[in-house]
Order: structure tokens, then sequence, then C-alpha cells
């Protein structure tokens, strides 16, 4: 008989890269494995024009835009992967390229899942403002809409709503203006 000592039930990040490659995504909430579900092709979409957008804008304006699937650390107990993120040009510095990302990105983007959007509106969105995340998106992909959220006093509040017939116009990132058609385009 196994004796098994008592010991924090929480994973961390260490112990979650020793998991033998499954083929699933995993985040990370004060330890809690959350597995998230595979995208369907419509959030698919969304998301590459959404990176098309923050590519043009990051070859306009410098920094960084990475997609899904990509860890960022903020503990070793809160790991999560949105589905876009951006640096700064002038936080480049905190990315090594052959290293996973242990620093709060400007922007956090989610595309919105039936089966995702509780987490997403809920615990990733809380996590993200303990963390510091200066502005988050949340996009709908079945209402066609655009959420802009930014920080304010270690809470999101929400600054505007797009529809798919106005130009977003991000309030932290200098510049980056886009029409919302685009992002819902078929």
């Amino acid at each position: 008989m196994r004796f098994m000592r008592a010991t924090d039930p929480r994973v961390t990040f260490a112990e979650l890269q020793t998991w033998p490659d499954d083929g699933r995504r995993y985040e990370l909430y004060d330890g809690e494995v959350i597995v998230v579900p595979s995208p369907f092709p419509r959030h698919q979409r969304v998301l590459l024009h959404l990176c098309e957008i923050l590519v043009e804008y990051e070859r306009a304006a410098g920094g960084l835009v990475f997609e899904a699937p990509m860890d960022i650390v903020f503990s070793e107990h809160d790991v999560v992967q949105p589905d876009v993120v951006f640096f700064r040009e002038e936080r480049r510095h905190v990315i090594d390229m052959m290293r996973t990302p242990r620093a709060a990105p400007d922007l956090a983007v989610e595309v919105l899942s039936r089966s995702t959007e509780a987490r997403d509106r809920g615990r990733k969105m809380q996590l993200l403002a303990r963390f510091a995340v200066p502005e988050y998106w949340i996009v709908d992909p079945v209402k066609n809409t655009l959420e802009v959220y930014l920080l304010r006093r270690s809470e999101y509040e929400l600054v505007a709503t797009y529809d798919k017939t106005q130009d977003v116009r991000s309030p932290s990132l200098p510049g980056l203006t886009f029409r919302a058609a685009r992002v819902f385009a078929e």
C-alpha cells in the first residue's frame, strides 16, 4: 500500500510542462486545470482576420503579435492562451523568442465560442485584469460585435462595442483603427 503525503492539489506550469503532448490545450486558473476545446471554423476565420489586422499594425507601429496556442505565464498557477496577444514595440524586450512569455501583453483578444464565453467574460477577464493587461477585446462571431475593455483601477471597463458597420479604434494603441467588417468577413 502506497501512502501519499498531503500536498498542494494545484498544478503548476512546471508540472504542466512535463505532461505528454496529447493534442489538447490547457489553461491554469489558480492551479486548476482547464481543457480548452477545439474552436469551430467561424471562430478560426474571425481569428485569422484579427491576426491580419494586428500584423499590419505590427508592421506600421512595431511590436509583436502572437496567436494561440501560446502560453502566457502570469504565475506558476496562472497560465492562459488568449486567442491573440500584442506587445508594444517599447516592451519588445520582455519577449524571448525561445521561451514562454512571462509578461502581461498590452492587448489580449478572445473570440467567443459557446463553450468558452462564460470563462472569457468571467475568470479569464478577472485574471487578465489582476495581472494588468491594459486592453482586452471580446469578439462575438455570432453577433458580429467587438467589445473593447480598458483596465481602470484594476477592473475592466467596457469603453466601446462595435458592430460590423463601424470603425474600431483602440484606446491604448495609437493608430490602431480598422473597419470591423474586416474582422467578420467570410
